[in-house]
């Protein structure tokens, strides 16, 4: 009986630690990191709020799911029609090839700063790419990818808790933590495409879309709604945390300093004050592992939303899906063939995800409050307000993202 509960328990939260798995990597460190070093942690309101209506987006998709039967992308099918829908596919997998290109560009540009500096011979970011695509391609190919990715988390895991205790030697003083709670935008530098960045990086479409997907395969029905709020609860708990240690670190050694990020490579000066000259190679073995396992689903987004929309299954051994993953998997070889600055284009490419959550954020609303959707288990006032003040913040963040880019 025990044995059962613990397992159905276990089973519960795996949705949850899909989400930490996915969006800890090598984008939340990049942004996180930025802003602890350019703005201390005057930007945390910035993540408390994303991590919270993004809880409220997790809830309402969840939920949508496991009334309908169906996953979101046939759910707009549905009710919004084609047009709509492929509007917001072309979306998300703007926001899926950008992610691609910084992902990408962060790996090798850290592989290429720690071996220059450690071996005095700096690894080609290219050749590196190619061999880092040609790697994920192949492991995907032959179906012997489980065990590769558990091994990256389990890096990226040790490169978390590394974060943590840092923060814990570093931490700012209470007055500047609770100070960082108070919503306001720095006038030094471009703090609205970072903060746009922060906001992508937690609220992910990406992430959203997978959601639908897992949690019908997980099986769920309507008893298990609420363990809907328990597992996103507990997976934006444990994201707001663990990204804050990550700007905690930042702030409490770069920002001392006046020091800000230009190069991936800076990042290490993060957990220095943990593992002294140790922190080089920790880190740059923490990013590539976060890196690498992030582009796995990154890889497989179009053909997951094409599946959907199409009502096929996902079987990713069909040639038009397989040719899908080898198109989005070249975009990683942007930077390093084309050049670029790998923190400025990391941080951008989170920073295009608020462009896209308003009409995820309305239509998620507008579909659950559709009688013939949510039938008779219609979504309680506490939960429209919810989502309602999230499509507000929405708009309000993709208003942030566009004069980011302009410079604004």
């Amino acid at each position: 009986m025990h044995w059962n509960v613990i397992k159905r328990t276990a089973a519960s939260l795996a949705p949850g630690i899909f989400i930490i798995g996915y969006v800890v990597g090598t984008g939340s460190v990049t942004t996180m990191s930025s802003a602890g070093a350019s703005y201390g942690m005057s930007l945390t309101w910035t993540l408390a709020l994303a991590s919270l209506f993004t809880h409220l987006m997790i809830v309402g998709i969840s939920r949508l799911t496991i009334v309908s039967g169906e996953t979101l992308l046939r759910l707009f099918r549905l009710h919004f029609g084609v047009p709509v829908t492929v509007l917001m596919i072309v979306s998300l997998a703007a926001t899926q090839l950008t992610s691609i290109i910084g992902v990408m560009a962060i790996v090798v540009d850290v592989l290429r700063e720690w071996s220059r500096n450690a071996l005095g011979v700096a690894i080609d970011p290219v050749g590196a790419a190619v061999f880092f695509t040609l790697l994920l391609l192949t492991l995907h190919w032959v179906g012997r990818h489980g065990f590769f990715l558990k091994v990256l988390a389990s890096l990226v895991g040790v490169m978390g808790i590394a974060f943590f205790l840092t923060a814990g030697i570093v931490l700012p003083g209470p007055r500047e933590l609770l100070e960082g709670f108070v919503p306001s935008i720095p006038a030094a530098g471009n703090p609205r495409l970072l903060i746009a960045g922060m906001v992508g990086t937690t609220m992910a479409s990406v992430v959203l879309f997978t959601r639908s997907v897992l949690v019908k395969e997980e099986g769920w029905r309507a008893r298990d709604l609420p363990l809907v709020t328990r597992d996103s609860a507990f997976s934006m708990t444990m994201l707001f945390f663990i990204n804050a240690a990550i700007m905690a670190c930042a702030a409490g050694t770069l920002h001392r300093q006046g020091m800000q990020i230009e190069a991936a490579i800076d990042m290490v000066k993060t957990l220095e004050p943990l593992a002294g000259g140790m922190a080089t190679g920790g880190f740059v073995i923490g990013i590539l592992a976060a890196g690498l396992s992030s582009l796995f689903p990154n890889y497989l987004l179009g053909p997951w939303m094409a599946a959907d929309f199409l009502g096929l299954s996902r079987d990713m051994t069909r040639a038009a899906f397989r040719a899908m993953v080898l198109f989005a998997s070249l975009f990683g070889l942007a930077v390093p063939v084309l050049g670029g600055k790998p923190v400025q284009i990391m941080i951008a490419s989170q920073a295009l995800s608020p462009v896209a959550m308003p009409l995820l954020a309305l239509f998620v609303l507008i579909l659950l409050n559709k009688k013939e959707v949510s039938g008779r288990r219609p979504p309680s006032p506490a939960l429209n307000a919810g989502l309602g003040v999230t499509v507000l913040f929405s708009f309000y963040m993709c208003y942030i993202a566009l004069s980011g880019f302009l410079g604004g």
